[in-house]
């Protein structure tokens, strides 16, 4: 049974997968940011597209016309909200955003990787747990033999679907684990056991005490969200009080890199939650830029943007100054002690959700968990004691580590 499941293909995971939007590699961050907004989806896939070279015999995609197509990377909103809050961004933010695309890319290689449709799950299962985030995977459609006679171009800032004369979609870590607990029963008892008793249990943890500034968890914010995970947000005891999740941030506008400028890290989880800034933290936010002479930020990021967070910081901004300036720039937001907040409904389309941190006991099962993340569209759940205090992390690369090994004990 363990080796017939082990021989299912990529392709049998992207029945209805949609297909990817694309960003050429030449856009700019302006052109990343456009592309974000009108996308549904929280990545854009990057594309480097080299018309002049034939196509190459590396199994990669699928038809050519002459020419090769490779996607290189991803970006999100949380990319250009890290590389608009840095110092020289700050400074001079209309030169960030016509910096080209490569500059909030990844830096560390392999996070994406084109497969064939034929790849097995246990090569796919492989590659995730080797550091692979997306595996991108031509979609198999009776209209790609027609695509491939009439392949299409992609501008700087097209939202084409169609690469070397193809469509394609990609798979995650979220993917896979759906596919798995889709079949959960085949790895009794394996799902009833608790995640202590597995050892899934990592302590190496992304976190920052809640009154920390919010600008010195930036390299924090990068990493979690290079590892697919969160930074925590704790007490002086180590109690944790929520989170700065980069799937929240990701269904911000780039104007929340004011907010990581001005804010703690807790007052940001606060202005980042899902019924949008309050509007004391608001007006923190104007009046210590304005201390700071960056009006400039507001200027170039907030006028193009159309969320809650921008229409608020405008909103303040044209407020009267002696209301400006009965602002105390020590406001804060003080957490009770299991840190929830009371907060008003969604302000976006997009499936968001409060800043609290998803959590879990040492105790809980690994199906309990594995529900309980996909329930959210988060790769981790954080494990704390009775007290809350926080233990660490569950991840599903943790999760997919223990799969495969006891698929190889089955087979």
């Amino acid at each position: 049974m363990a080796v017939s499941f082990l021989r299912y293909e990529v392709s049998d995971l992207c029945l209805a997968k949609p297909a990817l939007r694309s960003l050429s590699a030449s856009a700019t961050v302006a052109d990343a940011l456009e592309a974000l907004k009108t996308s549904d989806d929280n990545f854009i896939s990057v594309w480097d597209c080299n018309h002049s070279k034939p196509k190459s015999l590396d199994g990669v995609g699928g038809g050519g016309g002459g020419q090769l197509c490779r996607c290189v990377g991803k970006v999100c909103m949380v990319d250009v909200i890290c590389y608009l809050s840095k110092d020289d961004s700050l400074t001079s933010p209309s030169a960030a955003l016509q910096a080209p695309v490569s500059e909030i890319l990844t830096k560390t290689p392999g996070h994406v990787m084109h497969v064939e449709p034929s790849c097995s799950l246990r090569a796919a299962i492989d590659l995730i747990l080797e550091g692979v985030q997306n595996l991108v995977v031509p979609i198999r459609t009776r209209s790609n033999s027609r695509r491939k006679q009439h392949p299409k171009p992609i501008s700087a800032t097209s939202a084409t679907t169609i690469h070397n004369g193809q469509e394609f979609c990609w798979l995650t870590q979220e993917d896979v684990i759906r596919f798995l607990l889709n079949s959960i029963g085949l790895f009794s008892p394996l799902p009833a056991m608790s995640i202590d008793s597995l050892g899934i249990i990592s302590t190496d943890i992304l976190a920052i005490n809640y009154h920390s500034s919010a600008s010195s968890a930036l390299q924090l914010i990068s990493r979690s969200l290079s590892q697919q995970t969160s930074v925590a947000v704790v007490d002086t005891d180590g109690v944790l009080i929520g989170e700065i999740s980069p799937f929240t941030l990701a269904c911000c506008d780039e104007s929340v890199a004011a907010a990581i400028t001005t804010l703690s890290a807790g007052d940001l989880m606060s202005y980042i939650d899902c019924g949008g800034p309050p509007e004391h933290l608001v007006k923190t936010v104007m009046q210590r830029l304005k201390e700071r002479k960056l009006q400039g930020v507001l200027e170039n990021y907030s006028l193009s943007s159309s969320s809650s967070y921008a229409h608020a910081l405008m909103m303040t901004s044209s407020s009267s100054s002696d209301e400006e300036s009965s602002v105390s720039s020590n406001t804060t937001l003080r957490p009770t002690r299991s840190g929830r907040y009371t907060r008003s409904s969604s302000y976006s389309a997009r499936m968001v959700r409060r800043a609290e941190a998803i959590v879990c006991h040492p105790k809980s099962s690994l199906v309990a968990v594995m529900i309980q993340a996909i329930a959210h569209r988060v790769n981790y759940v954080w494990v704390i004691e009775d007290d809350c205090s926080l233990v660490g992390i569950v991840t599903f690369s943790g999760m997919l580590e223990v799969f495969r090994e006891h698929l190889e004990t089955m087979g």
